[in-house]
């Protein structure tokens, strides 16, 4: 399978400052991608498609935020990654704020997702790898797999959060959009892909699956309940299959199952997989019961709507297990 990376998303790499004044990695930390590649093996250099493909997605003013952000929270005497701690929980609005504090909080929802000096480049290039994946596979490959870091599914077209900064299963999928192709979206990380539901759940011509944790008990919360199914013309686009923590790979088929059928009536020219190995039941902020081998089970049936895939690295965070869980899915194509 072609594998995409680029050294440049080790960039991002925030830290968290303890009251004793010293830094600790942040969970969503460069030794995830580290882990991967020395479980997959070698990887191609992604093509660098420019910022077009971005703007299709993400708005022009939170593109220029989230490339500003850090050195402005520099330039404003801030020590430290650029983090917000106020946002507008009602009647949010484009406002024509000063402060970066006030920017940050304009354009995130959460205080999980700190803007480090590296974070606009390890974003930037994560895109241009989902990019090169998509290319491979609208080019014949079966599939490939892009191995993006940091992470995109929780981030919407104009707010970052969940360690998401920009949505590269999105970018993907907006791309292949663009050149003609009706695009399914299978997310099966343990957290719901909040963003990647938000940017579509107004269209039709690209249909979102997302197997996940129940958001009653689990971030994100307030989306990704099973009465989310879309509105407008992408009424019936969304699909949400919550389960319960404790879930194990039994009672995960079933959903699996749903998830697949739904797809195949859809009839898509491509799948794109938004892939979190946050369901390894060892994950350290996840709780599911999945077994490493687990991974090419879930791929094989997967694979069996035989469509070309594009495989997106989500989340992941039981890293000296991570790179075997995903060389476990990636054999299952």
């Amino acid at each position: 399978m072609r594998c995409v990376f680029d050294p440049r998303q080790l960039a991002h790499a925030p830290a968290l400052e303890l009251n004793n004044g010293a830094f600790v990695p942040f969970a969503e930390s460069p030794q995830r991608a580290e882990a991967i590649l020395a479980a997959i093996g070698t990887a191609e250099a992604p093509f660098d498609h420019g910022e077009a493909p971005l703007r299709a997605v993400h708005s022009e003013a939170y593109l220029a935020f989230l490339w500003s952000a850090h050195g402005d929270w520099k330039a404003a005497g801030r020590p430290g990654d650029a983090a917000a701690y106020t946002w507008p929980v009602v009647r949010r609005r484009p406002l024509d704020l000063e402060r970066i504090d006030a920017r940050l909080g304009q354009y995130s929802y959460d205080a999980a997702s700190p803007i480090a000096s590296g974070t606009w480049e390890g974003a930037y290039w994560s895109a241009q790898v989902a990019l090169t994946g998509l290319d491979a596979v609208l080019g014949g490959e079966r599939a490939a797999f892009a191995a993006c870091r940091p992470p995109g599914h929780h981030c919407g077209a104009d707010y970052l959060g969940g360690y998401c900064y920009l949505n590269n299963a999105a970018i993907a999928a907006e791309a292949a959009v663009a050149q003609g192709k009706r695009v399914a979206i299978l997310d099966v990380d343990y957290h719901h892909g909040n963003g990647t539901q938000d940017i579509f759940y107004g269209r039709g011509d690209v249909l979102f699956v997302s197997i996940h944790a129940d958001p009653r008990m689990d971030y994100p919360y307030y989306w990704g309940h099973a009465d989310e199914i879309g509105e407008g013309a992408g009424e019936g686009a969304t699909l949400n299959l919550p389960l319960p923590r404790g879930t194990d790979l039994a009672a995960y088929l079933p959903a699996l199952d749903k998830a697949l059928e739904r797809i195949a009536a859809f009839a898509p020219d491509l799948l794109i997989v938004s892939y979190g190995a946050d369901t390894f039941a060892g994950d350290p902020i996840s709780h599911f019961r999945l077994q490493t081998g687990d991974y090419e089970v879930l791929a094989r049936r997967i694979a069996s709507l035989d469509l070309p895939s594009l495989i997106v690295m989500e989340g992941g965070y039981a890293i000296d297990a991570l790179g075997a869980n995903v060389a476990s899915f990636i054999s299952g194509f």
